[in-house]
């Protein structure tokens, strides 16, 4: 059997397969140590919260008086049924006394009699093998999660459907919210912008830019009137984000001619969308002043959020856009920021991404993209194009792995390469150093045919684009996995063909953090940033018509500007289900519901753990939307602590309780090191609906505490099940 590095399956053969916790559909690249099932979710496979728990006896569809003949149904109106039925309700009536003897904790939330003689049963602390041990059951386990088929795979990781479905599903989500994109313009001739079936609204602005789903266009750039500016998206940024925030539901896509199996949706397909564009026309730069009015004139014009996927050099403890962004969220408008894509490294967060009430996203993969097959023996790669040329029919030729210093001992080709050393060959050489343009031009002028680039972190390759110098090159190129070019580099020398069919691959190769992800903690006060992550790699959105071949147009973008519409879209559909609460509530249930170790370092499927890199996790909207509780600040940080002073110090947190009915809340903090210890007070907080408390969390260093960052997490709980989390950080200098 022929070795395969990635099995090259079209996406649509997913269709066939069902929701399972079985293995593996389809292998994936990019070194993850195993596939991905047909959910495209790696998301946990139980809820070890929450239990089935069947009873002995049979269910109506096996007892034998109930059953029914071959091809009927069960008569439920039947006396026999009936008197079972109840019989079956007794005995779960008993099994009721028996966790309130023996388990009063563990609360029945659903009872099955038709396919299984069952209960469902919140556990809150309670283990398996004390519910196994009542009498009257037959077998209890955990309940499965289940993950949707064939849909988004960004949308899947944060559990977008799933949010959804708690305000009645993709139809309504986020459904009248209206969500400002501060970039680069919106092109509402694309098809996730149409407003077929949105009622009438007004609409501001040029109304050439304008419908009824993007309802305002303005233009901001103090050369409008000498340069003729106007809110027209010339550049592809701008409708990229819209998309990710709000492209109306399971709209067609495909890629270059590649069809895209499942429709594109933005996290809150109903929302309604701002053209607020401070890069108009070629325009590569804005200044503080075109996007504070920008952000004022969103506000003015009724804007619930504001999405602000840019970023620029922070220096300080605060400049003013940054302390903008803290204002607006105090008038009741959330700002979701970039974090920067100047990673890896702490003291990289950019600007205003690094305020304290931005909602500051770092970014992760996404497991998919579309692979090109190169082959070489009983081989397979995924290529990953981009700006350069692909090939339009087979092409083979003998594989040249370039020796050097880069990622698989590959040459990165950021300097010339030897005249004639690459004549009629297919460069295998390395990511990194210099432009992706530098290197293949530099393969190139050694007389390549083509270059294929050797990702130089974990997960899937990307699309390469060019750096705008002159003479860009004209040889194929391709980007293939760490994993996949270790492999090829096996065939040196050897006959190599690089396919001119590619197909969409969804991989299972998501929460990666990127390696160009920003991180903190922020200059100065050393604040823990970015807040949360999403996904930021490989994520697929609209695009304006003139930068593709055929509309409707789609691409797939890295950065994180693609995490950050994420995040807005998510605060769309938190506000759309709870309009009455405020920005630094919709931020806090954002943040500190994400989910925990799942997050991996950008080079290793080692689980990435350093809260200046990944904020509180991953987010996931169900729990955003399910929020109990909002933290405020939603991290807590104790700035730089000399080494020798020996310190104690207090921070405040505030506490509110956003749940229905009166909660009592544990709350707990983690103990710390032995340079740098925690301890909080009070312990435990009641408080009635929407009430607020305090609670104290204490700082102690040792003199001679060990230089660094020293961090632990607070817990807040009810009733044993947590309900919050939040980053807590210390640095000692």
């Amino acid at each position: 059997m022929n070795k395969r590095i990635f099995n090259f399956l079209v996406i649509a053969t997913i269709l066939v397969l069902t929701l399972s916790l079985a293995g593996p559909a389809w292998a994936g690249s990019g070194g993850t140590g195993g596939g991905n099932s047909d959910s495209t979710n790696n998301g946990p496979r139980v809820d070890t919260s929450s239990a089935l728990v069947q009873l002995k006896g049979d269910s109506l569809a096996t007892y034998v008086k109930t059953k029914p003949p071959q091809g009927k149904k069960i008569d439920l109106n039947s006396n026999t049924v009936k008197s079972y039925r109840a019989q079956l309700s007794a005995e779960r009536n008993d099994f009721k006394k028996w966790l309130q003897a023996n388990a009063p904790k563990a609360k029945i939330t659903g009872q099955f009699d038709i396919s299984l003689n069952a209960v469902a049963v919140q556990l809150n602390g309670t283990s398996l093998n004390k519910i196994a041990s009542a009498p009257m059951v037959q077998r209890v386990e955990y309940e499965g999660l289940y993950y949707p088929t064939n849909d988004d795979p960004d949308l899947s990781l944060i559990s977008a459907f799933d949010a959804w479905n708690v305000g009645g599903g993709p139809a309504n989500a986020g459904e009248g919210v209206k969500v400002a994109i501060v970039d680069t313009g919106i092109d509402i001739t694309h098809p996730c912008f149409s407003d077929a079936g949105y009622p009438a609204q007004t609409q501001l602005g040029d109304p050439s830019f304008t419908n009824n789903k993007v309802i305002s266009a303005k233009v901001f750039n103090n050369k409008t009137p000498s340069q003729r500016y106007t809110p027209e998206a010339l550049q592809a940024h701008g409708t990229h984000v819209a998309g990710t925030v709000a492209c109306n539901y399971n709209t067609p896509a495909n890629v270059d001619g590649v069809a895209i199996s499942h429709g594109i949706s933005g996290v809150a397909p109903r929302a309604l969308l701002g053209n607020y564009n401070i890069f108009p026309g070629e325009t590569s730069n804005a200044r503080s002043e075109d996007i504070l009015n920008a952000l004022e004139a969103a506000y003015a014009d009724g804007f619930d959020i504001a999405n602000m996927s840019l970023g620029g050099g922070a220096s300080g403890i605060q400049d003013l856009l940054t302390i903008a962004v803290d204002n607006l969220d105090e008038a009741n408008m959330v700002v979701a920021v970039a974090a920067g894509n100047s990673g890896p490294g702490h003291y990289t967060v950019q600007s205003p991404g690094s305020a304290q009430n931005a909602l500051t996203a770092g970014a992760a993969t996404v497991g998919h993209f579309i692979g090109t097959p190169i082959t070489s023996g009983s081989d397979t790669a995924a290529g990953a194009s981009g700006d350069f040329a692909t090939v339009s029919s087979d092409l083979t030729a003998n594989l040249a792995a370039v020796s050097g210093t880069g990622i698989n001992g590959l040459n990165t080709a950021c300097s010339a390469l030897p005249a004639n050393s690459l004549n009629g060959q297919i460069a295998l050489i390395a990511r990194g150093t210099c432009s992706f343009s530098t290197k293949i031009r530099n393969a190139q002028n050694a007389g390549a045919v083509a270059a294929v680039v050797s990702n130089s972190v974990a997960g899937d390759p990307i699309a390469m684009g060019q750096d705008g110098t002159p003479n860009q090159p004209t040889i194929f190129a391709y980007m293939v996995s760490v994993t996949d070019a270790g492999i090829l580099k096996t065939h040196d020398t050897q006959a190599t063909t690089i396919s001119a069919t590619p197909a969409y691959l969804v991989t299972g190769n998501d929460d990666f953090m990127a390696g160009f992800s920003s991180q903190g903690p922020t200059d100065v006060d050393f604040r823990v940033k970015p807040d949360v992550v999403a996904p930021g790699v490989n994520v697929l959105s609209s695009i304006p018509y003139q930068f593709c071949a055929a509309p409707p147009c789609f691409a797939f973008f890295q950065g994180t500007s693609m995490a950050t519409p994420h995040l807005a879209g998510s605060a769309a559909v938190v506000r759309w289900l709870h309009p009455d609460w405020s920005a630094a509530q919709i931020r806090s249930a954002i943040v500190n519901t994400a989910d925990q170790g799942v997050l991996k370092k950008s080079s290793s499927t080692a689980l990435e753990q350093d809260a200046n890199i990944i904020g509180a996790g991953r987010e996931n909207l169900l729990s955003a939307v399910n929020a109990t509780v909002a933290l405020d600040p939603v991290s807590v940080s104790f700035g730089a602590v000399p080494s020798g002073s020996g310190q104690t110090s207090t921070f405040d947190v505030t506490l509110t309780n956003l749940s229905g009915g009166a909660a009592t809340l544990d709350v707990a903090v983690g103990a710390g090191d032995s340079s740098v210890t925690y301890s909080v007070s009070p312990s435990s907080l009641s408080l009635g609906m929407g009430q607020a408390g305090v609670f104290t969390i204490t700082m102690s260093s040792i003199k001679g505490a060990a230089a660094g960052d020293h961090q632990a997490t607070l817990t807040i709980s009810n009733d044993g099940t947590e309900v919050a989390h939040a980053a807590v950080y210390t640095f000692i200098k």
